[in-house]
């Protein structure tokens, strides 16, 4: 069973697992197709006096397709036995295959927004966008545009209000 939580309860697992390289990105287009994207670049903070969750989604990326076609996403803590789904999810593209049923995870529709989460996830926050922003050459630092950017696939970030956090009992335990 999951329970809500306070948001920023696991900020500090959060942010380990960025910088690990594996939080999943969850969405859902308009054909109601779930989808998942390793994510390695995010930031859980407060903007506007609200919790909010930022995303990077380069135009290349299936997931784009999906999050311009939603108002909503999830990002989900992994398990520590996600580490294959986690790889896969990051190296795969769901143009081309269902990534969520060839690593053997299942979906459920949020409490709070429409896009589904990874039930296996001992954690997961729901957001609506709020707002977007276009990432375009010549506004970022030249060392970053230089080294991130060599072929010009720029991100979009998406700003994702927390509706809500939710968590398993002794998620702590479960986190990778």
């Amino acid at each position: 069973m999951r329970n809500e939580v306070d948001t920023f309860q696991y900020i500090v697992e959060t942010n380990k697992l960025l910088r690990k390289g594996g939080l999943l990105l969850v969405s859902e287009g308009e054909e109601g197709k779930p989808n998942a994207m390793t994510i390695g670049w995010g930031f859980l903070g407060t903007m506007w006096s609200e919790p909010v969750f930022i995303v990077a989604v380069r135009y290349s990326r299936h997931t784009y397709k999906l999050m311009e076609e939603s108002n909503s996403f999830t990002v989900c803590l992994p398990s520590k036995d996600m580490e294959k789904a986690l790889a896969y999810c990051g190296t795969k593209s769901g143009r081309d295959m269902d990534k969520l049923k060839e690593m053997g995870l299942t979906t459920k529709k949020g409490k709070t927004v429409d896009a589904p989460y990874i039930k296996e996830s001992p954690v997961h926050y729901e957001c609506k966008v709020v707002y977007k922003d276009e990432m375009e050459e010549g506004r970022l630092a030249e060392h970053l545009q230089s080294s991130m950017y060599k072929t010009k696939d720029w991100h979009v970030l998406y700003y994702g209000e927390v509706t809500g956090c939710y968590a398993v009992e002794e998620a702590e335990d479960k986190l990778a």
